[in-house]
């Protein structure tokens, strides 16, 4: 079985989240390898366009304030 025939039979019996997520992450090593990268701020806007049209909900200035300070370790030095 030659390996894209192995990928493809890996892929199939994958849910479709895990599948998409593949498709991202494909198209990440073309865009890291393309001479004619996409900006930044065209990138970002693409995947938060995917996000949205996922249904997945986009978080908020406060709610972003406080997933960064659980990942640093807490609230300290937070001012309100």
């Amino acid at each position: 079985m030659s390996s894209e025939q192995q990928l493809l039979t890996k892929w199939r019996s994958l849910p479709q989240e895990k599948q998409e997520e593949i498709l991202d992450f494909i198209e990440f090593l073309g865009l890291k390898n393309s001479a004619n990268k996409v900006p930044l701020r065209e990138r970002l806007q693409q995947i938060r366009t995917r996000i949205v049209a996922s249904g997945k909900h986009l978080l908020d200035e406060d709610e972003i304030e406080k997933e960064l300070a659980s990942r640093r370790g807490g609230l300290q030095g937070r001012e309100e």
